[in-house]
């Protein structure tokens, strides 16, 4: 049996793990394994991937600033056309908390050169305010995830079986035996919630970290909503209209409460039929902001907490872990530590949505 060595295990079936997982290899030289499951043919699955968010800090806006088009380029040269869509979606909020949070987002983003135009009023609704971000991108999961999969081929990276059960080390390291190899990884990244859930135990969670339920709902085709993808701030729940007309939304909680919001977002409080459903549980941070870096400082990396945005800021996070990021990526990064404390300055966010 071969004695090898490689330099990162990604755990995590999102497009951000398996971006990393092609930037180490390509770009940065480094030999990766990937631990993710096929998602294709899934018709609820979590998460959506946008270049903009319910961001309120600068810092996090002047990052997308550089590193969207940085990202839609190579995802242009991965896959087909279809692999991106452009659109414009809406921020709303019910709440003078969220209205506030609005007016917030709509300077900051203003100021990073996106268009953001506040909705006129009672477009939404009686006391609803809402924010259009124009010309955003939206990551078309069923056509790219088999897009990436084969460009991590065609890189080398080597594919574990899903089911693998793979014990990570306290300092972050982790052994694998296949047939015909034992390889010795030098650090463990892992690069979404159920790879969180896994493999940091309870001793160790960071009290940073937050276990919640969350829920998926996908319904039959429905009237078109005011915009493809929108996002209730003050309710915590995102909705994204499917090319066949039904309507996936996520939230928090269960699946009973979720569909009562869902009915009134939709004006279909008792109208509606579900097309499949999905509950989970998700992994946030406290103050919203994205959480990244070791475990107690020596174990695994994580990436939690990234909202919308993360797939985005992959050329980024790829190069702070090989430790040539920018000035700028750096800062961003060092704030955002999933050991921070009280000692540290604030970056706590609205931006952690479903």
């Amino acid at each position: 049996m071969s004695q090898l060595k490689a330099d990162f295990l990604i755990i995590g079936s999102s497009p951000l793990a398996r971006l990393l997982a092609g930037l180490l290899a390509s770009r940065h030289g480094k030999t990766v394994l990937l631990q993710a499951r096929h998602l294709a043919g899934r018709r609820v699955r979590p998460g959506m991937h946008l270049s903009v968010g319910a961001i309120t800090r600068p810092e996090s806006w002047a990052l997308l600033a550089a590193t969207v088009p940085e990202t839609t380029r190579l995802l242009r040269r991965i896959g087909t056309r279809g692999v991106l869509r452009r659109l414009d979606p809406i921020l709303f909020a019910d709440q003078a908390w969220g209205q506030a949070a609005l007016g917030h987002i709509r300077h900051m983003a203003a100021g990073f050169g996106l268009a953001a135009e506040r909705l006129p009023l009672h477009r939404m609704g009686p006391d609803r305010e809402g924010l259009v971000l124009r010309d955003a991108v939206l990551l078309n999961r069923p056509v790219l995830e088999p897009a990436l999969d084969r460009w991590l081929v065609q890189l080398g990276v080597r594919r574990l079986d899903p089911d693998m059960i793979i014990d990570v080390a306290g300092d972050g390291r982790a052994v694998v035996t296949l047939e015909d190899a034992r390889i010795e990884i030098g650090q463990t990244l892992l690069a979404d919630d159920a790879a969180i859930l896994n493999h940091v135990p309870d001793f160790a969670w960071p009290a940073l970290l937050h276990r919640q339920d969350a829920s998926l709902i996908l319904t039959r085709p429905v009237p078109p909503i005011a915009a493809p993808v929108m996002l209730a701030l003050d309710a915590g729940i995102v909705l994204q209209q499917q090319q066949e007309g039904g309507v996936l939304g996520q939230g928090k909680g269960d699946i009973v409460g979720l569909a009562g919001q869902l009915g009134v977002l939709l004006g279909l409080p008792d109208a509606f039929e579900q097309a499949g459903q999905a509950s989970i549980v998700s992994v946030s941070t406290r103050d919203g902001a994205p959480a990244l870096g070791r475990v107690g400082g020596v174990g695994p990396d994580i990436l939690a907490g990234f909202g919308p945005v993360g797939a985005f800021l992959a050329p980024a996070l790829a190069r702070w872990l090989c430790g040539v990021a920018s000035p700028a990526e750096n800062a961003w990064c060092g704030a955002r530590l999933v050991n921070r404390d009280g000692g540290m300055a604030p970056v706590s966010d609205i931006g952690a949505m479903p």
